[in-house]
């Protein structure tokens, strides 16, 4: 090695260390930002304020029941509320009915189903009338007192003497709804004026 090449031999093993020995380190990966989520569209509100597909499940409608009155769970999907009726004949049950927007049928027929569901006690004739609420519903009701008719469709096993049914179809805006309260006569007759103030209180949610 000439004297030359050995004077500088020392300068540029310094710069090659300096520069890492010319050797770099691969680039770590850069993770790329994680996608945003995809917007959930929020389902349509209907004039009943339920998406359509919860249709019949619930109303927009509030009411009160009567004291005493007590809320149960109701036994089928085909009621929107159901509720027990306390009193000196033995326990009465209100159940409300809901089928989404224009659905059950009219007035008519229902309180013809009613009174169909009864046999009426002699000389006694089913009493309809109809008011109209402080709320803006329509109420059109019925009370009939006698035998409770025999039903599979959700009546009981067997006549019922002595019974009272008190039907109600109350209209409004995303109705109508089906209140039918069914009991013996000696609970049901004192408890006819709070059904119907329960109806006089029926409101929008």
């Amino acid at each position: 090695m000439s004297p030359k090449l050995r004077s500088i031999l020392p300068v540029l093993l310094l710069t090659l260390a300096a520069c890492g020995g010319g050797r770099e380190e691969p680039a770590q990966p850069t993770e790329a930002p994680a996608a945003p989520e995809p917007a959930v569209p929020i389902a349509p509100i209907t004039s009943r304020g339920t998406a359509p597909s919860d249709a019949g499940t619930t109303a927009d409608i509030d009411f009160t029941l009567p004291s005493g009155w007590t809320s149960e769970t109701p036994s089928s999907g085909m009621r929107l509320a159901q509720a027990s009726i306390p009193g000196p004949g033995g326990p009465g049950q209100l159940a409300v009915f809901y089928f989404g927007p224009g659905g059950g049928g009219d007035v008519d027929s229902n309180i013809q189903r009613w009174v169909g569901q009864m046999e009426p006690d002699p000389g006694v004739q089913p009493a309809r009338e109809a008011f109209e609420t402080k709320n803006g519903f329509r109420v059109t009701w019925v009370d009939v007192a006698g035998t409770l008719k025999a039903s599979p469709m959700g009546g009981p096993a067997s006549p019922q003497p002595g019974s009272r049914l008190l039907g109600a179809v109350v209209e409004g805006p995303g109705g109508p709804w089906f209140f039918k309260a069914t009991g013996p006569k000696a609970t049901l007759d004192p408890e006819r004026d709070h059904f119907l103030e329960m109806l006089r209180g029926v409101h929008p949610k």
